[in-house]
Formats: C-alpha cells, sequence, structure tokens
C-alpha cells in the first residue's frame, strides 16, 4: 500500500459506519459505509412462482404471432424436412436455458413434437465478437444432453465462408450473417431483455445483430458514429443509432419467433415473453424498464458498484461503470468491486492493446485516434470509448477499479486507480479476501479527500451493479 493512501484510510474515524452487503461473484462482500449511505435499488417484482408453467404458456400464447407449431405447419415443406435454427447467448448473459425450468428444452420438444428432426435443428451461439464457447460452457449453459443430441455451433464473425450477404441497411451497412441461422427454413432467436449501454435494451433483435453478424457490421455497430450519440445509453430506444441497426437487420433475416426472458435482481425469472420479434421484445423492454431505472433526485459525490455476473472480464465491467455514471457527480468517484473471473481477466489482447493506448493517449487522443479517416476498425474498440465516458465524468483519479484477479503489472496499462494499491501486496490473502480489503480500503480513502468541514460526502451504492439502472428525474 502506498505511504500516502495508508495515511489518508488511518484519519478517517469510521466507528459509526453501518455495514452492507455487496454482491461479489457467488457471494458478498461484507462492506461497512457511511450511516447516510443511499442503498440503490431496482423495484422488487415478484419471480415467476412456476417457471415451467409461465415458459409453456408464453409459447402457447405468443405476442402477434401464432404459436411455434402453426408456424412450421405454415412452411411450404414437410415437416419432417424444415430445418430450424436457434439464436442462443453465450456465456456473458445469464439467460436460464438449462433444464425442464429453463426456455430451450420446452421449445425444442415442441419443435420434434411437431414433426422437426432433431437433426434438422441447430442451435448457434451469438458470440458477435466473444470468444468461442469452450465445450463445458455449452453443457453449463444448455445441458447434457442438448449437447449430446443437437448440433450446437459458434458464430465466428470473420470467417466470411460461414457467412451469407444479405444487402445493405438503411444506414448503409453492407451485411453478412451467419449461414447457419440464415438458411434455416425457421428463424428463431431467444435471450435476455436487460439495460443496455449502447442499444438501450439487451435482447430480440440483438441476437442477430450484433450476435449472428460479420465483423464489419459489427464495426460500424460498435463504431463512434454511432457511439457517440448521446441516445446511445441505458434504457433508451427512441433514436437510439445501436437500435435501429440492430432492428433493421434482424427485419432483413426474417426473424419468425423470439423468446426472451427478463430477471429480477437476483436473477429469477421474472418474465417470459414469446412471439412476434418487435412486439414481444417491446413487451419486455417496458415490463424490465419499469423496475430497473432507479430515478434519483441527486447525484452523489461517490458511487460504489459491482460487476455482477455479466463483469467477467475488465471488457464487460464497462456495463456497470457507464450504469452507475449518471448517479455519481462531475468530478465525483466511482468505486467497481469487480469479480473478473474469466480466463482472460482483462479481455481479449486486442482489447488489452485498445485499453493500453486509451491509458497513454486519454479520452481525447483515443477517440481522436478511432475517428481519424486513416484508422482501421480494431477487434472491441467500443470497450475502452464506454470507459471514455467514465473518464469524462470523474477522470483519472476518480475511478477506482478492484479486481484481485488482474495483476498487479496488468494494471499500469488500464484507466484509474488499481484496488492493488489499497492492499499490503505481501498479505497472503483470498481472492473475496482481497477484493473486501480493496473495496473498503478505496471507500475510506475516497471519504478522506473530501473537506471535513462539510461533513462526510454523500454517497450511494448500486445494490444491482450493472443491472440497475440510477437516472436523474429531470432526464429519465
Amino acid at each position: 500500500m502506498k505511504p500516502e493512501i495508508r495515511k489518508a484510510i488511518q484519519i478517517v474515524d469510521a466507528r459509526h459506519w453501518k455495514k452492507i452487503p455487496l454482491e461479489f461473484g457467488e457471494g458478498f462482500l461484507d462492506l461497512s459505509v457511511p450511516p447516510d449511505s443511499a442503498i440503490l435499488s431496482m423495484k422488487d417484482v415478484p419471480a415467476l412462482a412456476d417457471p415451467r408453467t409461465s415458459i409453456e404458456e408464453a409459447l402457447s400464447r405468443p405476442v402477434g404471432v401464432p404459436p411455434i407449431e402453426d408456424i412450421i405447419r405454415s412452411k411450404r415443406r414437410p415437416a419432417s424436412r424444415t430445418t430450424v435454427a436457434i439464436a442462443v447467448s453465450d456465456i456473458t448473459r445469464p439467460v436460464p436455458y438449462k433444464g425442464e425450468k429453463g426456455i430451450l428444452l420446452p421449445l425444442l420438444k415442441r419443435l420434434e413434437a411437431s414433426g422437426v428432426r432433431k437433426q434438422d435443428i441447430t442451435i448457434v451461439v451469438g458470440t458477435g465478437t466473444h470468444r468461442p464457447s469452450t465445450l463445458a460452457e455449452k453443457r453449463r449453459m444448455f445441458g447434457e444432453s442438448v449437447v449430446r443430441n443437437f448440433r450446437v455451433i459458434d458464430h465466428n464473425c470473420e470467417n466470411l465462408d460461414s457467412l451469407t450477404s444479405i444487402g445493405k441497411t438503411q444506414k448503409q451497412t453492407d451485411v453478412h450473417i451467419n449461414t447457419a441461422f440464415f438458411s434455416a427454413d425457421v428463424h428463431i432467436v431467444t435471450g435476455l431483455v436487460e439495460s443496455h449501454l449502447m442499444a438501450g435494451a439487451s435482447g430480440g433483435r440483438k441476437a442477430v445483430c450484433p450476435a449472428l453478424v460479420d465483423r464489419r457490421t459489427i464495426e460500424k455497430f460498435h463504431g463512434p458514429d454511432f457511439l457517440e450519440s448521446p441516445c446511445a445509453d441505458n434504457l433508451i430506444l427512441a433514436g437510439n443509432p445501436c437500435h435501429e441497426e440492430a432492428l433493421d437487420v434482424a427485419r432483413s433475416v426474417g426473424v419468425d419467433f423470439a423468446v426472451n426472458i427478463t430477471l429480477d435482481k437476483d436473477m429469477r425469472l421474472t418474465g417470459v415473453f414469446a412471439g412476434h420479434l418487435e412486439k414481444s421484445h417491446l413487451k419486455a423492454y417496458r415490463f424490465m424498464k419499469g423496475y430497473a431505472a432507479i430515478l434519483l433526485d441527486r447525484e452523489f459525490d461517490i458511487v460504489l458498484t459491482h460487476s455482477g455476473y455479466v463483469g467477467r472480464n475488465h471488457y464487460q465491467t464497462a456495463k456497470a461503470a457507464c450504469s452507475a455514471l449518471p448517479a455519481v457527480k462531475k468530478n465525483g468517484t466511482i468505486i467497481i468491486a469487480a469479480d473478473n473471473r474469466d480466463r482472460e481477466p482483462l479481455g481479449s489482447s486486442s482489447y488489452r492493446d485498445l485499453i493500453g493506448r486509451l491509458k497513454t493517449l486519454g479520452v481525447e487522443g483515443y477517440l481522436k485516434m478511432i475517428k481519424d479517416p486513416v484508422w482501421s476498425f480494431t477487434h472491441d474498440q467500443w470497450g475502452p470509448e464506454m470507459w471514455c465516458r467514465i473518464l469524462r465524468k470523474v477522470g483519472e483519479t476518480g475511478l477506482i477499479y478492484c479486481s484481485p484477479e488482474i495483476p498487479t503489472a496488468e494494471f499500469s496499462r488500464l484507466p484509474g486507480m488499481s484496488g492493488h494499491d489499497f492492499i499490503d501486496q505481501g498479505e497472503a490473502l483470498s481472492g473475496r479476501e482481497a477484493a473486501q480489503a480493496m473495496v473498503q480500503n478505496a471507500l475510506l480513502y475516497a471519504v478522506s479527500r473530501y473537506p471535513k468541514k462539510g461533513g462526510l460526502p454523500s454517497m450511494a451504492v448500486v445494490r444491482e451493479g450493472p443491472y440497475g439502472v440510477p437516472r436523474l428525474r429531470k432526464v429519465s
């Protein structure tokens, strides 16, 4: 621990602070926070009492289209010769696919009951630009029986031989789509509808774009022309260029049926929305927004959040930081507890290079670089661009990133302050113990930076991390 940090945290009187749990991985950190700290939480919404029945009801009474059995019968060829492709999410999304209470088996059973053969059903993991799923991850997501009995493949945005051109979007993007998905007679998409820092909400059309398209289309979707739009933000669909582009692509493909779900703060199923691509997604979005949005009357000096399930690495944890951003004051402090448990805790090699460039060039230098006409779009460049949003508001010293999985040496390429600076490197601490020490000391340090004459700084904790979305009432 740096001497100046040790000195700063020793002068803070935390004897009357209150205890709170903060989600970290599959457990919690036990932290002390100032007594007046606000706990920002999503609205309570009841979990489905009987997920299996709710799933069956949604499939039997879909929104805007007939049930999948009728769609199969409406095709020009017999069901025994009809091919079906199902787009599914990868391991970064906690979609309940597996088992009798998941959404995949009931759907597969209906397809088979309609006469579709197992060998004519392809499950396509929509990776976008993410790495391929491992066999163990596929088993964890979909179950051993599904992986053993059905064709399960990963999308590859770089392999043009596995893609088919479908023409241009209204924004003149030349789109190529996964051939295994596009060539099927019936197209089904699935996913989770939650807030999304670029597209407003996940799910629906995003299961096609960017999940199943070529690298160049993803470049446009993740490029500065889209991402610098003020409408490319959490819970915004109207005027959002990312939403509009994804919807345009999905319409071109022709999605026959969609199955989307919503989750509560504890990752329990709260809703199943099946049917028409757009109508079912809009219904899910409105339902989710009703409990995910956290309306605020003010901003706070210090905001504490966590990476949640989605924050498997630094690249994905940008989502938690951006979700918390509306709650923090200009030049305030954001502290993130990040369980970066992925085999690549920083992210891909491309991302590691790009985040290093942001660290070196600064916000304006990085944006100037990726906007330059001579710049060739680089894989994952959107990630550092999202961190630019954070740095614009709180600066380098206003971001404290606490992740024991990221080695100390790697932090030299990351923006903000390292959680490793807040613990003694000689201490033999487990991952959770290290994270707790990092975050607790970071809180003490953040409080120490505020003048004592004004009392304690205002502080808020985003209980659900990336899933809760604080919004100031005047702009909600």
